[in-house]
């Protein structure tokens, strides 16, 4: 009962930031995605592939979430686009009013996407709201079968679920299929994408749905959250 009681007021704190973060993406008319994965799952490999795919065609900057070090914002940097790193120190997700600050270090009338890269955790990042549009996950077959009946409410949360490295299910025991029904068996709304990100295989479907969600947001369509 004391660990709910603590618990309520920051989660009520959050959530009013998230809102005055989220009326400040509808003014400019940003699409902001909140990008959750475990650690090691290529997430920060599919977000390059994403830039890659999405040159030329969006106006995106991205925040980068991790306890420590740039490395991972030094890597998105080098893809031409504007990137803030934020570092936690500890903290094992980002929050609404850690990206408040960050946002003042962007020309927001420059962007139509924004991607906030979460802190490698499929627990805690699910729990906070950010002010973003929508939530993804990136899920490698290499974590094997049962992490979305083990920490269902990242999956609850997500419209989408980035299944990657799936050219190596051959050297796995993975079974996609079943992994596939668990994740809709959770939410039945989700949209699966099976991708490579080290071959930059299976992107196609995964772009047209964000550019379809950015197009969306500028037209001034409902977003979830």
């Amino acid at each position: 009962m004391v660990k709910v009681r603590l618990a309520t007021p920051v989660l009520q704190e959050n959530n009013e930031v998230a809102r005055e973060n989220r009326e400040r993406f509808r003014k400019h008319g940003i699409f902001v995605l909140n990008l959750m994965s475990s650690p090691g799952s290529g997430k920060t490999s599919t977000l390059e592939r994403t830039i890659g795919h999405l040159a030329g065609r969006l106006r995106m900057g991205v925040i980068e979430g991790d306890i420590y070090t740039t490395k991972d914002a030094e890597r998105i940097e080098a893809h031409g686009v504007p990137v803030v790193q934020i570092n936690t120190a500890g903290s094992c997700h980002l929050d609404a009013r850690m990206i408040r600050p960050a946002l003042e270090d962007f020309d927001l009338d420059a962007l139509d996407l924004l991607i906030v890269e979460n802190v490698g955790n499929l627990v805690c990042p699910a729990e906070f709201d950010l002010g973003e549009d929508a939530r993804a996950a990136v899920l490698s077959v290499t974590e094997g079968n049962d992490k979305p009946m083990k920490y269902p409410l990242v999956f609850r949360q997500s419209e989408a679920v980035l299944i990657n490295k799936v050219d190596l299910l051959p050297y796995t025991d993975c079974d996609i299929s079943q992994l596939e029904k668990d994740l809709k068996l959770i939410n039945p709304e989700l949209q699966l994408f099976r991708v490579s990100a080290r071959l930059d295989e299976g992107f196609g479907p995964w772009i047209e749905w964000l550019q379809k969600k950015v197009q969306e947001k500028k037209r001034g369509e409902p977003q979830a959250g």
